[in-house]
This record gives C-alpha cells, structure tokens and sequence, in this order.
C-alpha cells in the first residue's frame, strides 16, 4: 500500500532529509586512503545521535552498521569493517536517518584519491542518471518513466543496469511502496501522485548486470567483480512539483574540486 504524505508530513520528511544529508558531509571529511571503514560508521552514527537523530539501519533485521558502506565491486548493503580504504578504491555510503518518526535516505560514491578513468566516467554517468530519473518523476506520470529514465541513459553509454535492487516508498518506515526499479517501459507501474514520496537510487555496474550475494546474507557485489556506483536522492511529490528533499550540498562543500 502507498502512503501519501501530508505537506506536514513532508516538511518533517524535509528535516529528516537535511540531516541525512548533513550526516553525509560529515562522512565525506573521513574517505581518505587509511581510513577504515568502520571509522567511518562510528562517525556516522555519532553524528546522528548528537543531532537528535536515529541510524536506521542500525539493527534493521540485524544489520550491523549505521551506515551501508560499499567499496569498489559491492553494489549495496556492505558492512563497515576494518579495512582500510586504498587508493584508487570507490566508496558508496548509503545512510538512513530517522528524526521525529520520519526518515531520510541517500548515498554518494566517493572516489579515493585517484581513481581510475573508466571508474570515474561510471560515476558520473550514476550520477546524472539520478537526475534524469527525478526529471521523470513528475506527478500523473508512472513509476516506469522513473525506471526507463534511467536505464535508457546509463545503457546508451555501455553500462548495465542492476535489476534485482531497486528504489523504494519512504515515510515513517525505511522502506515503503511503491518499489522504484531503475528499468523498465514508460508508462507502467504506479501511478505518481501528490503525496508521494520515494527514494530514487541508480546502482550502475562498469560490467555485466549480474550480481551475488554474500554469505553474510547481506553484502551484494558483481558477480564479474568490476566496480559499481550508486546515488540517491529522497524526493517528494508536493503541489504538483517534485521536491528533492536531500542534498549532495554538504558533500560539494568538503571534496572541492574533486566532487564529480
């Protein structure tokens, strides 16, 4: 079932969202080489609590971080670990805030130091294939305009498409209806009304589409190994306009001149 959110729904969605994503800026200050992944975590998690703030992933069906770290191959729901970041390595951090009932949702992948061409290249295209899906969500259209958006801009330039994770509805819980793929046909799926808010999150592969999960029934990687990139934006249909309630502002703010 889809929950439509009233305009009071949605600005506390808005304060959510802003500490979401002032969470992430705060993330962003640690993704150096020698830096672990856990650090980066209890970073996070701190952050959010001195704000008043929940990490809602923290304990979701047993997750053991505040934030989903995924280096490199891992398309999502990577633990925080010791290992430390390298070099040329990509870091996707997903982070879930709850504040006052409601919860926020994004992810940024970072480069480490000096990354690879061809790596930064799939980056960017991630990134603008975001975009391109929230200039799709429009009020009366379908959650397939969403999707073909997408997947219509990373495939014509030789990226493959991760099928089997998918955006997602978002409110009081983490995760709601309507499920938002980032593939398919315009003019299918639900119907995008006012109320509506959803998290919008291309996870882009350099290689084939096919994925794996680990043993540890969480961590998701490709299965040929290459990197792959993610980006997410929490939105909302209000007035008949899409509202992006996070901000990559604050990521902007620490990389400079290396924000892609």
């Amino acid at each position: 079932m889809i929950y439509l959110k009233t305009p009071e729904e949605i600005e506390l969605m808005r304060k959510a969202c802003d500490l979401t994503s002032r969470t992430l800026g705060e993330m962003a200050k640690w993704v150096k080489p020698g830096v672990t992944t856990h650090k980066i975590d209890s970073v996070a998690k701190e952050f959010i609590l001195d704000n008043g703030g929940r990490p809602a992933c923290l304990g979701y069906g047993g997750f053991p971080g505040a934030v989903c770290i995924e280096v490199n191959e891992t398309v999502v729901h990577g633990f925080p670990s010791t290992y430390s970041l390298r070099e040329g390595d990509i870091v996707g951090l997903d982070v879930v805030v709850e504040l006052d009932g409601f919860n926020g949702d994004m992810c940024y992948t970072f480069p480490v130091g000096q990354v690879d061409e061809k790596v930064l290249a799939l980056m960017k295209t991630t990134k603008e294939s975001l975009y391109k899906g929230i200039e799709a969500c429009r009020e009366g259209g379908r959650i397939g305009d969403i999707a073909n958006a997408v997947q219509t801009y990373v495939e014509r330039r030789g990226y493959s498409v991760v099928r089997e994770m998918c955006g997602h509805g978002i409110g009081r819980k983490m995760h709601e209806d309507p499920e938002v793929p980032n593939y398919g046909r315009r003019g299918t799926g639900p119907l995008i009304k006012n109320g509506m808010c959803i998290a919008i999150e291309p996870m882009i592969n350099l290689g084939s589409r096919n994925i794996v999960i680990e043993s540890d029934g969480w961590t998701c990687r490709t299965r040929d190994r290459k990197p792959s990139a993610h980006y997410e934006h929490t939105v909302a249909v209000l007035g008949g306009e899409t509202h992006v309630l996070t901000t990559f502002d604050y990521v902007k703010e620490v990389l400079g001149e290396s924000y892609i």
